[in-house]
């Protein structure tokens, strides 16, 4: 992938020659530099290569699910801290806080991708219509390879869409059908075309468990498997699934392995280079005794440790001791914790970058009271720090980040395998899959069946997948994000030292308000602008 970043720039200097207009510039390249590109297949690799910059923009470490931040932020599994108003901060509180400030303009702008992605689609359709009109001198396998490439970032534009807005404007590489009066399709329409991309992208991609190079035909199907589930379409995504389980992808021994470069288990990886193309990730989201005044912008509250299990015997800890307002001293069972876990949350005590996390009062991590301690730079309001994703060889002080985005994998596509079966009546296999997901990290497993075995897939999916940018999307598809985020509050550790250097831990209201999740924000609310320049379209019953 970084061969691919670094290409992409070759290409705009080799377009200079031929036309005074930046390739993918909004405005149509020229004829003559279109024929140029699409004639050899090295120049139409660079020319799709810049593509491949959409699996890292809708991902955690940048801004493509939402402007106001991760879309964890919005659920019990992260905990925004400061009450300055802007996006990593207040914001994503306030869209998890509900209530009149869900307009559909406000939503639009934090939640909506509409124009952004349309731009994209636009440019994908581009890319294809040019390879078929000046692509005739390229070899029928390079020919297809490349169409499959192009059709995968289609799909990949189109499921985004389809997740917020369910009903959307389709458009393929026929350029003349572009208009500012198109209606909207079905929902159904919309994910045939998805699927059917996504077909032609398995087919004729080529198979290969190197994540790091070109997509690959697991890359397609690992990915069809993702938005079948969203769509509905349960045998589609069964069988997507197996094409995946019948390559040789393997699960890493060790979990927090599957977030390094070029695992076992990676089926898309974006990679970033310290020369070229680096991310901020560390900077926003260490703890903050790593460098004075960064990180701790979001935490893991309490509700999320409490989803992980004890290690080796699985089952839930007591934790009703940590629930007291007025202290005790006993330490909680972090070391108890499975591995997911401790891949995952830092706690206080836990051990990092060859130190020991103090997230406490006055600690070099530190703690904050959230709202009170409106600025908490750097301190936990929580009483923990995240650990997934961050990059624990990484300083701070000198360079930024580069640990790749793991788009896609297979720990991820096994838990596809697993919903889909059991919509598709087959428990078993359902079963066997999360016996794989829990083995990997030693916990043991017994069969479930009926409303249980959903109940325990959406739990895989919770730690599983945890800040990977999926609960809040499976939430919203479940139809279960209204229950689950109405009439609640996230919680903390407040730790202290007493007067004989024992901590005490106090369980805090880490919001001091409830959360609100209206039926309206199962879809996000088409944008004005789309609105007043298309008659053929209205908003969304939901938003009226």
């Amino acid at each position: 992938m970084k061969r691919l970043i670094i290409n992409t720039m070759v290409l705009g200097l080799l377009l200079g020659v031929s036309s005074c207009k930046k390739y993918l510039d909004l405005a149509p390249t020229s004829a003559a530099s279109d024929k140029l590109v699409w004639s050899r297949v090295d120049y139409a690799e660079l020319a799709v290569n810049n593509f491949y910059h959409d699996l890292n923009y809708f991902g955690s470490f940048s801004s493509g699910q939402s402007d106001a931040g991760m879309t964890e932020g919005f659920t019990d599994m992260l905990k925004y801290s400061s009450m300055t108003y802007n996006a990593l901060m207040y914001i994503p509180n306030e869209l998890a806080y509900g209530g009149p400030v869900l307009t559909a303009n406000y939503v639009s702008v934090y939640l909506g991708t509409w124009s952004t992605v349309y731009d994209k689609i636009r440019r994908v359709n581009e890319a294809l219509s040019n390879l078929k009109k000046y692509g005739t001198a390229l070899s029928a396998d390079d020919a297809s390879r490349l169409e499959a490439e192009i059709r995968f970032f289609r799909a990949f534009l189109y499921f985004d869409l389809l997740k917020r807005y369910k009903e959307v404007i389709i458009y393929d590489e026929d350029l003349t059908k572009i208009s500012k009066q198109a209606a909207l399709s079905t929902e159904a329409a919309g994910w045939d075309f998805v699927e059917k991309d996504l077909l032609f992208a398995g087919q004729h991609l080529p198979v290969s468990t190197n994540a790091q190079g070109r997509l690959t035909s697991g890359a397609a199907y690992g990915f069809m498997s993702r938005a079948m589930l969203y769509a509905k379409r349960w045998p589609s995504a069964q069988t997507a699934a197996e094409k995946v389980l019948a390559m040789n992808y393997t699960l890493t021994t060790n979990y927090a392995d599957a977030f390094k470069s070029g695992n076992s288990e990676a089926i898309i990886q974006y990679t970033f280079d310290k020369r070229v193309f680096t991310h901020n990730f560390d900077f926003y989201y260490v703890p903050g005794g790593d460098k004075e005044g960064s990180g701790a912008y979001g935490t893991p509250p309490q509700e999320m440790v409490e989803s992980y299990e004890l290690a080796n015997t699985g089952g839930f800890p007591d934790w009703s001791e940590w629930h007291t307002t007025s202290g005790t001293t006993e330490t909680p069972p972090y070391a108890q914790l499975e591995p997911r876990f401790q891949a995952s949350v830092l706690y206080n005590g836990a051990s990092w970058k060859g130190r020991t996390i103090e997230a406490f009062v006055n600690g070099k991590d530190g703690y904050a009271n959230w709202k009170t301690d409106a600025v908490p730079a750097g301190r936990t309001v929580t009483g923990y720090f995240l650990r997934k994703l961050l990059d624990e060889n990484l300083n701070l002080n000198t360079d930024n980040s580069t640990q790749p985005w793991i788009a896609l994998r297979l720990g991820e596509v096994l838990l596809n395998y697993a919903e889909a079966c059991y919509k598709n009546g087959a428990p078993g296999l359902a079963n066997d899959a999360i016996r794989k997901i829990r083995g990997r990290v030693g916990l043991p497993y017994a069969d479930k069946s009926g409303e249980d075995l959903m109940t325990q897939i959406r739990q895989e999916r919770k730690v599983e997948l945890a800040y990977e940018g999926q609960y809040y999307w499976d939430m919203r598809r479940w139809g279960l994000a209204q229950t689950a985020f109405t009439g609640t509050r996230v919680h903390g550790l407040k730790i202290e030292k007493n007067g004989s250097g024992q901590f005490v831990y106090t369980y805090v209201d880490c919001d001091k308000q409830d959360r609100n999740f209206p039926a309206k924000m199962y879809r996000v609310p088409l944008p004005v602008s789309e609105i007043t320049n298309n008659t053929s379209v209205s908003q969304f019953p939901e938003w009226n």
